[in-house]
């Protein structure tokens, strides 16, 4: 059997446990946490490793209410995202807090990603389809020796992922007629409004949105050549810092953006349109626990999953 890893980026849990920790908050009937619905599938499309990243001071708390239960039934590596952890020649600025983004994040991992892996956000549900499609793409259809990244991206649809209760920030793709990612661009506060949505993008322009665009949730399947370039390009974002710059962020998306308009990567959009659900709002919190409640009386899942 192919290895494949789900990565799941969890160091943005925070330096305690309990109420008002959106990662941690129980939504299933038996106190399941979004994390373990993700594992779940996961697991049931063909996965067979899980590795989390988290910060080095939040171990012995996550491994006791999360990862220890998890080691039972499937195999668990740990990455530690921390804001030392840079290429040689840099140091942390004295006065940043802010984590260094989600490039840096997986690029914590490397050591531990020697096959092609799926990267996810640990607060966000992504239902079962999105799992199986990009398995069956890095497992049947990924070229990893091939000289143009080869990524896959879990395309979801903008009115499946948005909130009751506020706005949301969406990755918004552009796709080409064969099924690839042109662009991606961050738009941010995106609500519903009647038939479209709503959102600024990053200069604070409003934006209207059809809600049947594509757009992108994190979840991406990589190859193990694309560390490469998530270092190299990690060094061109620290070099291009400002002084004093203490907030900016090596994301993701814009890295893999970026690699497409260089002609470096290609990314497969795989649709999925199973509903996002999240705990970005509080209030959020009682529609979450009525979805899953729902899905478990269908049939979905089981009422205890571990």
């Amino acid at each position: 059997m192919k290895q494949t890893s789900l990565v799941i980026m969890a160091a943005g849990i925070g330096s305690r446990f309990g109420g008002g920790i959106k990662q941690l908050e129980p939504v299933g009937p038996n106190g399941e946490i979004i994390m373990d619905y993700s594992i779940f599938d996961a697991l049931e499309a063909g996965f067979n490793k899980i590795v989390f990243i988290i910060r080095k001071d939040l171990e012995k708390d996550f491994k006791e209410i999360i990862g220890n239960r998890i080691e039972k039934i499937a195999q668990v590596a740990y990455a530690y995202q921390e804001l030392d952890y840079l290429p040689a020649g840099f140091e942390k600025p004295a006065d940043r807090t802010k984590p260094w983004g989600t490039g840096q994040a997986v690029l914590c991992a490397k050591d531990l990603l020697q096959d092609p892996f799926v990267v996810i956000n640990a607060d966000d549900y992504y239902g079962k389809e999105g799992f199986r499609k990009l398995h069956d793409y890095l497992v049947h259809e990924m070229n990893p020796s091939s000289e143009v990244y080869d990524i896959c991206m879990g395309g979801f649809i903008l009115g499946n992922t948005l909130s009751d209760n506020g706005g949301v920030t969406r990755g918004v793709c552009q796709v080409t007629e064969d099924g690839y990612l042109k662009k991606v661009t961050e738009t941010y506060e995106l609500n519903r409004r009647d038939e479209v949505a709503v959102g600024k993008d990053e200069s604070g322009s409003e934006v209207t949105l059809p809600l049947r665009q594509n757009v992108s949730m994190n979840l991406w399947g990589l190859t193990p050549a694309f560390l490469g370039e998530l270092e190299r390009g990690f060094v061109d974002f620290l070099n291009e810092m400002k002084p004093g710059d203490i907030k900016s962020e090596y994301l993701l998306p814009k890295i893999i953006d970026q690699g497409i308009r260089d002609g470096k990567a290609r990314a497969r959009v795989l649709e999925t349109k199973d509903r996002w659900f999240g705990v970005t709002y509080k209030e959020d919190k009682p529609t979450v626990v009525a979805a899953i409640k729902n899905l478990v009386s269908q049939g979905v899942y089981p009422n205890h999953l571990f």
